[in-house]
């Protein structure tokens, strides 16, 4: 059959046009097809979305236990302003934190009996509920799609944000809660060779311990101090080599933020004898977190991190200079879980029944602040030297009685900053100053001398003295030490 002469037949080349035209947009649907199958498979990331103060927000999900609304919080006395209270959820006590007030956000003013959008976070192990505006949804991501952090997040503190994130044209400012809480350290604990751990963050060393530090360094110090029943006599004392101690002092600075000044440059050269002892010469470079660990290990104070045992509450009970003033204040920076300030609270009482006794407690751990005004009082510490300034609960546990707890304002705050306090008559700070920066360190003391009143006093670490700054005074009271200013 003829073509018709007014119709034109399509050329080969217009064919093979269409044809490969149809070919690539069938790839191309394929290849668009293939990219989302690609994207959905690459999710490697989920979070939980939520909004303050109108701002999109996030946190990672392996961080959200549940989401919950709830109100009524249990009021706790002398906790934080941003803690609203405990609340009881199905049987376990858990406190409430509002993320608005953490963040200086304005909140309008809340109602009693008003339910609260509560996220329920596990950090290290223990519940929080997390009061948020509103609660969207989850969301997942690629975690390579997370941007770093930038300063122009003015309203939050850039160290507590992960990164940023865009998503259905949606940013979103992701949340480190663990650091917020305090619970992520630069530096892992990790197990030093004595048996004890050691944890330390930013502005103060937490330590948790199964064997208390002060009993390694009891340890450690009989095996030099102690003389066996049949002591040789000494060798003639060998002239003492010259010791460069640089890489010591860069790894304690670089693996534990510990940093070498006047204040413990003493301890560090007489530790070090020890340490080449131990260790042999040639191999006392120190390589690890965990050769950190061991050369601090008798640094801390007795009772670092636990109760305090009653020799040491009597030997420091002892060294507390007469004060006839009906108030004592005491400043205590760097309380980490509250075990010192409770004990020095109830020693305080003890050696000054009629004064009323006001304890500043600083640190910028949350988890651990946060609980502090919670901690109960296990059975053999409330039987021991404890006992006049404890009270049974109706379950039958301890906690310290209303004065002692009355006496105490736990406050989250680094003690690097301004500090507003009046002026004080004891600075309890051990084992503190030795985790801050030089300039931290000189500023800190020269906050020291401002605040303490004439007679006041300034016990430190063990291990730390001011005995080089002509603007303190030296008194010596068994083993402890306490300093004052030069009149």
């Amino acid at each position: 059959m003829e073509t018709p002469a007014n119709q034109s037949q399509p050329s080969i080349n217009t064919v093979l046009k269409e044809s490969l035209g149809s070919l690539q947009l069938q790839g191309l649907n394929e290849t668009v097809a293939n990219e989302k199958n690609d994207q959905m498979a690459a999710i490697d990331y989920k979070m939980v979305t939520f909004s303050l103060a109108g701002k999109d927000y996030a946190i990672d999900i392996m961080k959200v236990k549940e989401i919950a609304k709830a109100g009524r919080f249990t009021y706790v006395p002398n906790t934080l302003p941003f803690v609203l209270g405990v609340y009881n959820l199905r049987g376990e006590i858990i406190p409430i934190v509002d993320l608005r007030l953490f963040f200086n956000i304005d909140v309008p003013e809340r109602k009693y009996d008003a339910l609260e959008n509560m996220l329920i976070v596990n950090i290290a192990d223990q519940l929080f509920g997390v009061v948020v505006d509103d609660i969207d949804k989850v969301v997942g991501i690629q975690k390579s799609t997370i941007n770093p952090p930038h300063p122009l997040f003015g309203d939050i503190n850039i160290k507590y944000i992960q990164g940023v994130v865009e998503v259905n044209n949606r940013l979103y400012i992701l949340l480190d809660i663990e650091r917020i809480f305090g619970a992520k350290t630069e530096a892992k604990s990790v197990e030093a060779a004595a048996g004890t751990v050691k944890e330390v963050s930013g502005r103060m060393s937490v330590p948790v311990a199964n064997a208390p530090v002060a009993e390694v360094a009891q340890t450690s110090a009989a095996k030099v101090s102690s003389p066996s029943k049949a002591a040789p006599a000494p060798e003639p004392k060998k002239e003492a080599k010259a010791v460069d101690y640089t890489f010591i002092v860069e790894g304690l600075a670089s693996l534990r933020k510990f940093v070498v000044t006047s204040l413990n440059d003493a301890w560090i050269k007489d530790r070090y004898a020890d340490w080449e002892a131990e260790r042999g010469e040639g191999k006392t470079q120190l390589q690890s977190a965990a050769d950190a660990d061991a050369y601090l290990a008798p640094f801390y104070s007795p009772c670092t991190g636990t109760w305090w045992k009653k020799d040491y509450a009597d030997a420091l009970y002892k060294s507390l200079p007469d004060n006839t003033a009906k108030q004592i204040v005491v400043w205590n920076p760097g309380c980490g879980k509250g075990y010192e300030t409770y004990s020095f609270a109830c020693l305080l009482k003890k050696r000054y029944p009629s004064a009323k006794v006001r304890v500043y407690a600083h640190e910028i751990d949350l988890l651990s602040i946060s609980n502090a005004p919670l901690l109960s009082v296990p059975n053999d510490v409330a039987n021991d030297w404890y006992s006049p300034y404890v009270t049974k609960k109706a379950n039958g546990e301890f906690t310290f009685n209303q004065e002692i707890r009355d006496s105490i304002m736990f406050e989250y705050h680094d003690c690097s900053n301004t500090n507003s306090l009046p002026p004080v008559d004891i600075i309890l700070a051990r084992d503190v100053l030795s985790f801050l920066p030089e300039k931290s360190q000189q500023s800190i003391v020269a906050d020291f001398a401002e605040k303490l009143k004439g007679n006041g006093i300034v016990i430190l670490g063990r291990n730390e003295s001011l005995e080089s700054d002509n603007k303190w005074s030296v008194n010596k009271s068994g083993s402890v030490t306490i300093f004052g200013k030069n009149k």
